[in-house]
């Protein structure tokens, strides 16, 4: 019972530590707005962002800012807020002013020219509100090149708080070098009767992520796990029913006629079918990792249904890190007790194994494409005090409280619990049909998985590499449970199969069965890439395919322990059955 308490404890002070929030967006009448300049980057590809002021932008006079915050996963983001010096007060309109002007040099004529021909356009905050401007255009002969050089921002307040913010550009100027370009603003407010818990809603599309579509594949999907539980249900009960009342039977005859009998199928294996798994320490800790990352998935879906993160600027990643490091106790208690069960005695390095297996392999990836980002110049880049708080996180949160899991799970499930006794010498595998080959169902395993989130896959990756945001994680949080179902269903019925052809290696198969499903996935980013993006270069590659290995990796060490779980519980059930020693 007393770890029961402890994840309780620490799933309270998760929530409260997610609901708090520094900043009220209230206002008084003639308070200073701040708008802040993020990023700068070609419309075909958000996640190649540069800082706003690398293009040769000028900055207003006003010097002083009153309020300033950054969190982890802006940073992570490219997240470069950096203060516009723009004058705008609450309720205060402002007429067509001029707030500073360049000189265009060659530098800085080529500089907009290369911006404008690639599409550039630019991200801007106020009041934590996105707005996006083009930088220019070129005109329709391709001869002249211009640049938007007026902003007007019009606001909408709902009492003390801000609910809308629209921006238009506007005096559009034309690129020539050694030519001085003025750079105004001004400001319109006026009353909204948008609410504020409602004023994000216009950034979303519901025409998108509600589409027809969208419906019919989450009801096809269901209507798969529905056809394959009872399909799965029927053939199991039915050829299992068989099998109970032959080997019944056979216990009925002496030794004599049991010898002289045909013996075959998933009985013939009871004495290795408990056998540890070869590598189990790599097993245990891919197991452990894949409970994290499951409860991980799930809370941050929850917190995201409940608490729209999406809103809030960076939240739902720093809400992702704080959970992932706050739930490490639950990677060591069921890989640490999973090892001990297999006997496995170097429970040490298997705790580390385990805790550093995920953050080893998206920190390699995410430094590896920092180098590239550091390279161009991009606000991609993370600072090197942001690396210095990813690895203490590592180093003092998570491999702790991962060690802290691994000794409970030792200690409270660690005891191997059999139904069966494990022979000493292992039983030579038979030969059999090549479909039965533990290769070949790894390849198969993964097709209907993935056919359940196929769609979903297509939503998720467009509001990801594209201008969505994506909402609807209510979407999301069914076709999680859709998957873990149609995953654990499928594994159960290649296990059977398995272990019907006399081969006892099922707890490997039973993993990549099921986490094959994540090479579907990345093949099919394949597809994405080159048909449904417009990336090219480098960078945007290196970008594109490393976090997609590493979204790949994770989705599959998740199902790979689902397909674990359920064929577990299906091969124990059996086994405990019928009485076979």
């Amino acid at each position: 019972m007393k770890h029961r308490y402890f994840f309780l404890f620490i799933f309270m002070i998760l929530i409260s530590m997610i609901c708090c929030d520094e900043h009220d967006h209230t206002y008084k009448d003639g308070e200073e707005v701040v708008l802040w300049m993020n990023t700068v980057g070609p419309y075909h590809n958000r996640q190649e962002t540069y800082s706003y002021f690398s293009l040769p932008f000028c900055r207003g006079e006003k010097k002083s800012i009153s309020h300033y915050h950054e969190t982890l996963g802006e940073n992570l983001l490219g997240v470069e807020l950096e203060f516009s010096g723009i004058d705008i007060d609450f309720k205060g309109d402002f007429s067509h002013t001029e707030y500073c002007s360049i000189e265009l040099s060659d530098e800085k004529y080529q500089a907009f020219m290369y911006a404008v021909q690639n599409h550039y356009w630019y991200q801007m905050y106020i009041d934590d509100l996105p707005i996006w401007g083009i930088v220019g255009e070129v005109d329709e002969g391709g001869d002249g090149h211009y640049i938007w050089t007026h902003k007007k921002f019009d606001i909408g307040y709902n009492g003390p708080y801000i609910v809308d913010v629209n921006l238009t550009s506007e005096a559009k100027v034309k690129l020539k070098p050694g030519i001085r370009i003025p750079f105004t603003y001004e400001v319109k407010w006026h009353t909204s009767k948008v609410n504020f818990e409602d004023r994000f809603d216009k950034y979303l599309d519901p025409n998108f992520f509600q589409h027809r579509i969208h419906w019919f594949s989450i009801f096809n999907s269901f209507m798969m796990v529905i056809f394959l539980v009872g399909l799965v249900s029927m053939i199991l009960m039915r050829t299992l029913r068989k099998d109970y009342a032959r080997y019944s039977k056979e216990e009925d005859l002496d030794d004599m006629e049991k010898d002289l009998g045909d013996e075959y199928g998933w009985k013939q294996v009871h004495g290795d079918v408990f056998r540890p798994a070869s590598n189990s320490l790599l097993f245990s800790a891919l197991i452990g990792t894949g409970y994290h990352i499951a409860v991980v998935t799930l809370c941050v879906i929850l917190f995201t249904i409940v608490g729209e993160l999406y809103t809030e600027r960076g939240s739902l990643l720093s809400t992702a890190i704080f959970v992932y490091a706050a739930t490490s106790p639950v990677n060591g208690y069921f890989g640490g007790s999973l090892y001990a069960r297999m006997g496995g005695k170097l429970w040490i390095k298997q705790m580390v194994v385990s805790a550093f297996m995920m953050p080893a392999a998206i920190c390699g990836t995410a430094f590896f494409i920092n180098f590239i980002a550091i390279y161009y110049h991009a606000s991609r880049a993370i600072p090197f005090t942001t690396m210095v708080a990813v690895t203490c996180i590592c180093i003092f949160v998570i491999l702790p409280l991962t060690l802290v899991g691994t000794v409970l799970g030792r200690n409270l499930a660690g005891q191997p619990d059999y139904p069966c006794r494990i022979n000493a010498v292992p039983r030579p595998i038979p030969e059999k049909k090549w479909f039965m080959e533990p290769a070949v169902i790894t390849v198969l395993g993964g097709v209907l998985p993935f056919g359940s989130i196929f769609i979903e896959m297509y939503f998720i990756f467009t509001s990801f590499w594209a201008y969505k945001i994506y909402y609807v994680y209510g979407f999301m949080l069914l076709v999680f449970l859709i998957l873990t179902v149609v995953t654990i269903c499928v594994t159960i019925v290649c296990t059977y199969f398995l272990l019907n052809a006399e081969d006892y290696r099922w707890q490997w198969t039973s993993f990549m069965a099921a986490a094959s499903t994540s090479g579907y996935v990345y093949i099919y980013s394949f597809y994405y890439f080159f048909f449904k993006t417009k990336m090219y270069g480098l960078f945007q590659t290196s970008f594109y395919f490393g976090y997609m290995a590493l979204f790949s990796l994770s989705l599959g060490v998740m199902c790979g322990t689902f397909g674990y779980i359920g064929t577990s519980i299906f091969v124990r059930k059996i086994y405990s059955t019928v009485k076979i020693d």
